[in-house]
């Protein structure tokens, strides 16, 4: 048995290096969909263009308008005389933000009294204006705190001390480049077993095997070890792309790649299922698909999970994808020990293990009956 699982073992070693497609759809899906993505998919806004109204032009309203041009959000495309200029200048889409500033602007702060910005904002796109409304508004709460501490003496006042743990720039890059590593994990188990075995079925390879000697948890283990393999190796090239991007390792390696290993169980065993009912390579690929988006938009990489209705919650329990991506986050941002990560192991085995085992029965029923 030993020798004929080894046999089996070095063919499929074999025929997955002559296989030039599968091997650079892994190296890409590690690399450089993972660049692709964190460089082009953020939802943190930057240089939004801005145009200055400034009706007041004192001291006051000047520093203002620095503040909005110290941050990286804004950049001025210009200064509208009026109002109604700047709202053609948002009509055309030559600006996406109008700041007017009125003409007793400073006058007011210097009497104490109570003033006001206009914020016109380009709503076409909600989510992008609400972001563009919320750092306008923290901008000129804080200009107004630092006015009144400096232009009224006397007057006190409370400074917020904010710290953000773990990701202390808040980068968008760090989040997104180890989601989409999460996701190239699952993409590679759930692809790579399913192309494998429905392209023997093709090349009428399989059929051969199911009447030699060997037994049908022979090729089980055969066509699943090395895919299990393969996804825990691809990995190594993805930590080359997270460490380029800055993005630090505060945990465990060792226990990164254990659960890394467990998760992908229950990848490959979506992928064998998939194969077990697929009789194309096409049908293979697109149940991969219409399985491997729902995983995804449950796992919290597009919307975070706490923002989705109660009932979704509760089935995202079930994608491993969740429980995965808890796992590299609390490992490469949080430091996160087997102390903090043994809820999402034990997840993870919970869903793995029956997934597993539901392939291998489904697999041995197929070839019983296909032989």
């Amino acid at each position: 048995m030993r020798v004929r699982l080894a046999g089996l073992l070095l063919k499929e070693l074999i025929q997955f290096l002559r296989d030039r497609v599968m091997l650079i759809l892994i190296l890409w899906l590690y690399t450089g969909e993972v660049v692709v993505c964190a460089l082009a998919l953020s939802f943190e806004i930057v240089h939004m263009p801005l145009a200055i109204v400034d009706l007041d032009r004192t001291a006051a309203s000047r520093s203002l308008v620095q503040s909005f041009l110290a941050t990286d959000v804004f950049a001025s495309v210009g200064r509208p005389s009026t109002t109604n200029e700047a709202s053609e200048w948002l009509q055309s889409g030559r600006a996406r933000v109008a700041l007017v500033i009125p003409v007793d602007f400073q006058r007011r702060l210097a009497r104490g009294e109570t003033t006001s910005v206009q914020i016109l904002l380009d709503g076409t796109d909600s989510n992008v204006a609400a972001q563009a409304r919320g750092y306008a508004l923290q901008i000129v709460s804080r200009f107004q705190w630092w006015s009144t501490d400096t232009i009224r003496e006397g007057i006190g006042g409370a400074h917020p001390v904010v710290r953000v743990w773990y990701n202390p720039d808040q980068s968008f890059t760090s989040f997104m480049v180890l989601s989409m590593v999460s996701l190239a994990a699952l993409m590679v188990g759930v692809i790579h077993p399913a192309a494998s075995i429905v392209r023997e079925k093709e090349a009428g390879t399989i059929e051969q095997l199911r009447v030699s000697p060997i037994g049908t948890a022979e090729l089980f283990a055969a066509k699943v070890m090395p895919a299990l393999v393969i996804g825990l190796l691809s990995v190594f090239p993805s930590l080359l792309i997270v460490w380029w991007f800055g993005v630090p390792l505060r945990g465990s390696l060792l226990l990164f790649l254990v659960l890394t290993a467990i998760f992908l169980i229950s990848a490959v065993a979506i992928g064998v299922l998939i194969a077990s009912i697929s009789a194309t390579l096409q049908q293979a690929l697109l149940l991969s698909f219409f399985g491997l988006f729902p995983l995804m938009f449950l796992s919290g990489t597009i919307v975070p999970v706490e923002s989705m209705p109660a009932a979704l919650q509760t089935v995202s329990l079930a994608s491993p994808l969740r429980h995965y991506l808890d796992v590299i986050l609390g490992l490469f941002l949080k430091g996160s020990g087997p102390r903090e990560l043994w809820p999402q192991a034990v997840a993870l085995l919970i869903i793995g293990m029956p997934l597993f085992v539901v392939a291998a029965l489904i697999f041995r029923r197929r070839s019983a009956y296909q032989a």
